[in-house]
């Protein structure tokens, strides 16, 4: 069977398909044969070296697709099961991935393949950004960064479904569009003082809740941008790390909080993984949240799928179809 392989840290460019072994599940797991794919920001710090990982490895960590083998052990999930997963690294893009059985989700037949593979992480991630990270009050406003990407456009429908009022952040007016459909009540658009915008249209107070997975290039704005004791909710890092700072401008700039979270500290037992993925799945199935999908990739054309994600000219969610 054929994978992308990072065999060295660095650009897309050093992403390579492979012919590997035909992988055989052991106890407790499942072999799976990927319909879809989903590349996401944390595939390119792997690749890069930003996170270490012992290479080489094939690239990726969330896809769909059905069971063609289960290991000793395995009674939850049976061949021929249309099957989900995510943040199971190297199980990504490949023709055939291996699962733990506890990490797998069942797909309702209401949800495509192609769907499944582009929902799960990020719709995940959205969901416990704006149920559990953070209590949004309905009728006030939250900023949201990256509103036309894969969690952006999520996120922005499901604070909009929680009553919030949306101050949605985006790069283009194509961008704008996207993020105005998915529920945003205002857009600003390419490089404004996102801060001064932001007040503007709250009255000059700040807004109680920024979430930002940008980073580097927006993180002084986001703080600048919260009402007193407002939460910036940093939960992703496409521009670059943080630099480190003095806690104390937290207190300067309001009594703010700072939370760093990760969906798999919200994924902490099997019961709130299949929580979590059957929310995010029934609103799929009964129309309720739209997912995009930007771009499908052959196997072939990983780098390139890197190069657009990496280079802000994606919107949604971006596959790779083996």
């Amino acid at each position: 069977m054929k994978a992308v392989v990072c065999p060295t840290t660095g650009g897309p460019e050093v992403l390579e398909v492979r012919e590997l072994p035909t992988p055989e599940p052991g106890p407790g797991e499942v072999r799976v044969d990927v319909a879809a794919a989903g590349v996401n920001f944390i595939d390119t710090y792997f690749r890069s070296g930003t996170y270490p990982v012992e290479l080489p490895f094939v690239v990726g960590s969330e896809g769909a697709g059905r069971v063609s083998a289960v290991g000793d052990g395995v009674d939850t999930v049976a061949v021929g099961d249309r099957v989900a997963w995510a943040m199971v690294r190297g199980a990504g893009y490949a023709e055939q991935v291996l699962v733990p059985a506890g990490q797998v989700v069942a797909v309702p037949d209401g949800v495509d393949d192609d769907l499944a593979a582009a929902v799960l992480l990020q719709g995940m991630t959205a969901h416990f950004l704006t149920r559990s990270t953070v209590t949004l009050t309905p009728g006030e406003h939250v900023l949201v960064h990256a509103a036309a990407g894969g969690v952006g456009l999520l996120l922005t429908q499901l604070a909009t479904r929680a009553g919030a009022r949306v101050i949605a952040a985006t790069s283009t007016p194509e961008k704008a569009e996207l993020a105005r459909a998915a529920g945003a009540v205002e857009v600003l658009v390419g490089d404004l003082d996102v801060p001064a915008e932001v007040r503007r249209l709250t009255g000059g107070r700040g807004v109680p809740v920024v979430y930002d997975g940008v980073g580097r290039s927006t993180f002084e704005g986001s703080l600048d941008s919260l009402a007193p004791r407002g939460t910036l909710v940093l939960f992703g890092a496409s521009s670059g790390p943080v630099p480190p700072f003095d806690p104390q401008l937290l207190n300067s700039k309001g009594s703010l909080y700072l939370t760093r979270p990760s969906l798999g500290h919200y994924l902490a037992t099997r019961e709130e993984l299949l929580e979590r993925a059957g929310d995010v799945f029934s609103l799929v199935g009964d129309g309720e949240l739209s997912v995009r999908v930007g771009g499908r990739y052959p196997l072939a054309d990983a780098a390139r799928a890197h190069e657009d994600l990496q280079g802000r000219r994606s919107t949604g969610k971006l596959l790779i179809v083996p």
